[in-house]
């Protein structure tokens, strides 16, 4: 069995409060994204876990896919070993969720290929065990996020009209970096699923990632490169998650010249 995980950008980010446990709670919106990695899942006599594509360093045990295939096991026995294969294309520490996506994927995958019956909310619940984007990719459609980003309300929500471009610079934004300046704020802040149902055009004074006034005095080639989307056209500009990608939303027909950034920054136009 192979598929596709996808990853996601983040349209408006706020972070609301800091909970008892450490952690914040947050006010987001996910949408998926047709940039993807390879995950291929077949059944074997012995566990194996085979990575390539983007090097990600650190032991195998610590590897989500590993994580999410462990988890499963523990709670369904009926799940046996597997030889499990990933080619890894969407950078990590980028904002797009791309580890959360392959481990979701993998919970799913495992649903089908040993055929056990547990619902999508089910799933979700194993999923926020490994990490806080994990349950979005579950059902995988355009939500409404708020608690740590595991409380999910799916919206109407198509972009498909847009063109999108995603630029990622050298600049790693580590989850401790982003997070080191931030000051939450619960007040007056604007309602992203009403925000998201203005023009596009509208979203630049309504739509705002927290985020941002944490990470772009320390990365200025990331503020560069915002600025360089709306100057190129786009209706619409902003980080992704607490990682270091800009996407731009443009009209369909807007011609967009990437030509002065290195090849090396354009992950992709969709």
């Amino acid at each position: 069995m192979i598929t596709h995980p996808n990853c996601k950008i983040n349209l408006g980010l706020h972070v609301v409060c800091r909970r008892p446990d450490g952690y914040h709670d947050l006010q987001t919106i996910f949408v998926p994204v047709p940039l993807c990695d390879e995950l291929e899942i077949v059944p074997a006599s012995q566990f194996a876990f085979h990575q390539e594509g983007i090097a990600i360093d650190g032991p195998m045990d610590d590897n989500l896919c590993v994580k999410a295939y462990r988890l499963m096991m523990s709670h369904y026995p009926d799940v046996g070993p597997v030889a499990m294969r990933l080619n890894k294309q969407i950078p990590f520490g980028a904002g797009l969720g791309g580890g959360s996506s392959d481990a979701a994927f993998v919970l799913v995958m495992l649903r089908s290929l040993f055929h056990i019956e547990v619902s999508d909310q089910r799933l979700e619940q194993l999923a926020a065990q490994i990490g806080a984007d994990c349950p979005f990719f579950i059902r995988n459609v355009a939500a409404y996020a708020t608690g740590i980003g595991d409380i999910l309300e799916p919206i109407h929500l198509d972009l498909s009209g847009y063109k999108m471009v995603l630029l990622k610079p050298s600049d790693a934004v580590s989850t401790r970096e982003a997070y080191g300046g931030i000051r939450p704020n619960a007040v007056d802040r604007p309602d992203l699923r009403q925000a998201v149902n203005r023009p596009i055009d509208e979203w630049k004074d309504l739509i705002v990632n927290d985020f941002e006034a944490t990470v772009f005095p320390l990365h200025p080639r990331i503020v560069f490169l915002k600025d360089f989307l709306y100057r190129q056209g786009a209706l619409y500009a902003a980080m992704s998650g607490s990682g270091s990608t800009l996407f731009g939303l443009f009209d369909k027909d807007c011609s967009v010249d990437l030509s002065a950034l290195p090849p090396s920054e354009i992950l992709s136009v969709i």
